[in-house]
């Protein structure tokens, strides 16, 4: 890492290790102030990409409150200017209710409320993926002008629209983005876009873990090797 570079960080996974529930997340102690350094060391080129809403980000990673793009690039703050999710349409009230319903039936699995979308997990009960993906398909038919959004043991409905890949080319238009070598990190299925737009700019494509195949041209181990790369980096 040197001054040259533009830092994008997938959050789940990448900087944090996934939990039985989303809100059950652990922060390691030293992550926000090796953020802060590094957001210091490159003037502010550093941005989160992840398909958790703004929100819920600062939440986590408070006080500080970093440039961002969340729900996969739906949502997006770059200094001052800051872009919001589409409102829900009313079919999605009904279509959460019946995913709870749905899941309280199948033990270990979540249904998780992200404002425009819904997202279902299976981390803790794998036999019920399909059971899970099953659901969303169907539920897909009930709400125009949405997509399925796969990941790691997850089927998530979410509008159309930007993905991650879209939110770090727009990121690279603007300063403090603009003219830098651009370096992403991310491990599942949604951070390919990001992948294959980073290699698109000539930039530093990163998959953490051994999930294959990837258009990222480097790894990491996982996300103890993420934070120790960091640290070096804001060391630097």
């Amino acid at each position: 890492m040197d001054d040259g570079h533009a830092l994008f960080l997938d959050v789940d996974g990448t900087l944090l290790d996934f939990a039985g529930h989303p809100d059950e997340v652990r922060v390691p102690e030293t992550l926000g102030p090796t953020l802060a350094a590094l957001h210091r060391r490159l003037e502010g080129a550093i941005a989160l990409v992840s398909g958790r809403p703004l929100d819920v980000l600062d939440a986590l990673f408070h006080p500080l409150r970093l440039p961002a793009a969340g729900l996969h690039g739906l949502e997006l703050r770059t200094g001052d200017s800051e872009r919001h999710a589409p409102e829900p349409p009313p079919a999605l009230a009904g279509v959460l209710e019946r995913a709870r319903a749905f899941g309280a039936d199948r033990p270990h699995t979540v249904v998780e409320d992200k404002g425009s979308a819904i997202g279902m997990h299976w981390r803790n009960a794998p036999e019920y993926g399909e059971d899970m993906r099953r659901f969303a398909e169907q539920a897909l038919e009930r709400l125009p002008g949405y997509r399925l959004q796969l990941g790691k043991q997850v089927a998530e409905l979410r509008p159309k629209g930007a993905d991650k890949g879209d939110a770090i080319a727009l990121f690279m238009q603007e300063p403090p983005f603009r003219d830098r070598h651009p370096v992403f990190a991310g491990d599942d299925l949604t951070d390919e876009h990001g992948f294959q737009v980073i290699n698109g700019l000539g930039g530093t494509s990163v998959l953490v873990g051994d999930r294959a195949p990837s258009a990222a041209r480097y790894r990491l181990a996982d996300t103890h090797a993420v934070l120790q790369w960091l640290q070096q980096g804001a060391e630097a």
